[in-house]
């Protein structure tokens, strides 16, 4: 999806602000890293800044037009001096590092400029990352490094000094409900997918997704049968849970979406149920949280995150939410 200056002023007006300043006065780094969660617009502002650099009628010197020769080429990936790099399969390896040095070690096609662009930086292999390392310590004058990342703890120390960092904010709530209703999604649902992800591709994607509106289903209902009927809690994980959950990133899906519904809870006892995911399910979940004690919740709260957590480090996921579920009956301390 096409990213413009107007947008991306909604989105991220702290990071237009030092754009504008640095090409307003020609004083672009040569290596950028823009870090921040996924769907925080660092894919669509790379493109923005290089629209800019090679824009052939900039507005106020350095607004892209969106309708020059170049601007439709990088729109549509097909600029012979920009160049984007992203994971073959799980990484991003040495081979497409050095095709990059060659491609650069060429004159430009059409000026000495030249821009490269590499996503998700931080899954460079250790011989990638070294070539790169090498690249960046000697600059050409007039090229334009990107590293995108949304895990900057991963990436070496010595890439990351060499970089000017950028952070890009989550986008607040508000923002992406009314982008998510403006591309069709009822408000009850924006809602909900505004504080699961902060990518609209992917929310547009929940949106129309049965599996996703079952999953909702699912996730609540658990909930339900451990405040009613703890022992059957593991039943409805063998019988529901299990099967819709399947690929890990369902399950932490899942646990995002139950993750919400403890919030919500909260948000009841604290008098702020307009800051609800759940919204049509409020007096479904209100005597839920008058049972739970603050502390309650909160413990419970934590014992989802650290399931989170287990799961990224390939934890069993069977046993995962078996542990969680039991955890959450004892709604005592969690380590």
């Amino acid at each position: 999806m096409t990213q413009t200056w107007e947008q991306f002023q909604d989105m991220q007006p702290v990071v237009l602000k030092m754009f504008k300043n640095s090409l307003s006065k020609n004083r672009l780094a040569h290596a950028y890293l823009f870090e921040g969660m996924k769907g925080t617009g660092k894919k669509g502002a790379s493109l923005l800044l290089a629209k800019s650099i090679f824009c052939l009628s900039p507005i106020d010197g350095y607004v892209s037009c969106e309708t020059c020769l170049n601007c439709k080429r990088i729109n549509h990936n097909n600029h012979p001096d920009v160049h984007m790099i992203e994971p073959d399969g799980q990484s991003i390896k040495k081979q497409q590092i050095r095709a990059l040095q060659e491609e650069f070690s060429k004159t430009g096609v059409e000026s000495n400029k030249k821009v490269y662009v590499i996503v998700h930086a931080d899954r460079m292999t250790v011989n990638a990352a070294n070539s790169l390392l090498k690249f960046l310590e000697e600059p050409h004058a007039e090229t334009t490094a990107i590293l995108i990342t949304e895990q900057s703890q991963r990436m070496l120390p010595t890439i990351l000094s060499r970089c000017q960092s950028i952070t890009f904010k989550p986008l607040s709530v508000e923002i992406f409900i009314e982008q998510l209703k403006v591309n069709g999604v009822n408000e009850e649902m924006a809602a909900i997918l505004a504080r699961i992800t902060h990518n609209l591709d992917e929310a547009l994607a929940y949106s129309g997704d049965d599996w996703f509106v079952q999953a909702q289903k699912i996730v609540l209902k658990l909930y339900e049968v451990l405040k009613k009927n703890p022992l059957q809690a593991m039943v409805t994980l063998q019988e529901e849970w299990f099967p819709h959950f399947k690929e890990k990133d369902q399950l932490d899906l899942g646990l995002d979406i139950l993750l919400l519904l403890l919030k919500d809870l909260l948000y009841i006892q604290l008098g702020k149920g307009e800051q609800m995911a759940f919204v049509m399910e409020r007096n479904r979940l209100e005597p839920y949280s008058l049972q739970s004690s603050s502390r309650k919740l909160t413990d419970q709260i934590t014992a989802v995150l650290e399931s989170k957590r287990k799961l990224q480090a390939n934890m069993n996921p069977q046993l995962l939410m078996e542990q969680l579920v039991l955890k959450m009956q004892e709604g005592s301390s969690f380590v």
